[in-house]
């Protein structure tokens, strides 16, 4: 009997060999690790737009698989292993706390090539990419702080990792610039995704009296809550949000992952793939302006474009000094321009920011 069950297991074995290598060559395997939902509105959605791109450029020569609502943490670690051992070629590892499991699981399949976005932790069989998310941050103080009427504007942190710090500090830099007396009021949510959470954050900061909610959550919630509650402004978050628009939603931040995926998996075909870091803007398209609603003023939507323009063409950077920190100390001259080793590893709120950074 046992001889007849493993001959029968040999068999579909074989089968399923013939299948997979019928048409003489073997697919390339993509995965991707998700945080939340595909139909999340925001960050996922836009991640899996760019695996669906990749299904689109190379067709029968791929295959893709995803798995979602990936807690950061030991369980990453389980679908990351899976994945491998179902024979992924390539994985992408879509969250800031996935960091540790992929350097782990990298380890254990050196042979699979691992891509983790907005980490900083590298090996041999892994690379990194993020998005200068400032950038788009910028554009956004920029109109908040011409447009707000309380003088308040809401934040909702999903972390205190340095990208989310990079986000508060250069759309208070660009509110300030143009509204000396802005103030800007922080909640910190402690998700990526949860739309009960984000919600009441809005709310909370709504009842504070922001009548401009900045996010750096991905569900629409906080767009839904500023509907619900009339006169507040918001914008979209790694993805259009545009149902919401013109109002509550005036513009956003779209973070476009296909051109990145798509050349990362043809380096993997082709066999030129190697490890290296990846942080890309408005200039490279990685990073885009949602359309800027007509409930912008002219003036002010005229003024953000350019400097959408400038930020792309590199004749102006979000952090140029000159700054100061929180506690008053010098940290960029007249002029001087932020290096990406700063950015990078940002802990600290520029001057006039109030309220600590949760440790």
């Amino acid at each position: 009997m046992k001889i007849k069950t493993l001959l029968a297991s040999a068999a579909m074995a074989l089968g399923l060999a013939t299948s997979v290598y019928a048409d003489g060559h073997e697919k390339t395997k993509v995965g991707f690790v998700y945080v939340g939902p595909v139909g999340d509105g925001g960050w996922t959605y836009e991640h899996n737009k760019g695996r669906l791109a990749v299904e689109e450029e190379f067709g029968d020569a791929v295959e893709t698989v995803f798995v979602e609502n990936v807690a950061e943490g030991p369980d990453s670690e389980r679908v990351m292993t899976q994945m491998a051992l179902d024979g992924a070629d390539l994985i992408f590892t879509t969250s800031f706390g996935y960091m540790d499991p992929t350097i782990n699981i990298a380890k254990k399949f050196p042979d699979v090539k691992f891509e983790h976005a907005t980490g900083y932790k590298r090996a041999d069989n892994v690379s990194t990419y993020s998005a200068r998310f400032y950038e788009g941050r910028a554009i956004q103080g920029h109109i908040a702080g011409s447009m707000t009427k309380s003088n308040i504007i809401g934040y909702i942190g999903s972390f205190p990792i340095p990208e989310v710090i990079r986000g508060i500090n250069s759309a208070y830099i660009h509110a300030k610039k143009v509204n000396p007396d802005v103030q800007f009021k922080i909640v910190w949510a402690y998700t990526w995704f949860d739309p009960a959470k984000e919600a009441d954050a809005a709310k909370v900061l709504i009842e504070q009296g922001a009548d401009v909610v900045l996010q750096h959550t991905d569900s629409t919630a906080p767009q839904a809550a500023a509907q619900e509650a009339g006169n507040v402004i918001t914008f979209g978050q790694a993805s259009d949000m545009g149902q919401y628009a013109p109002l509550p939603r005036v513009s956003s931040i779209i973070d476009d992952w296909a051109p990145y995926y798509i050349a990362r998996t043809r380096a993997v075909m082709d066999g030129t793939w190697e490890s290296k870091d990846t942080w890309d803007g408005i200039g490279a398209g990685m990073v885009g302006i949602g359309e800027i609603s007509d409930a912008v003023p002219a003036d002010i939507k005229e003024q953000a474009l350019a400097m959408k323009t400038a930020i792309a063409d590199g004749s102006y950077h979000p952090f140029t000094g000159p700054l100061k920190k929180q506690d008053g100390s010098d940290w960029l001259a007249e002029g001087e321009v932020a290096d990406d080793g700063t950015l990078a590893g940002m802990n600290f709120y520029v001057e006039g920011l109030e309220g600590d950074i949760p440790q």
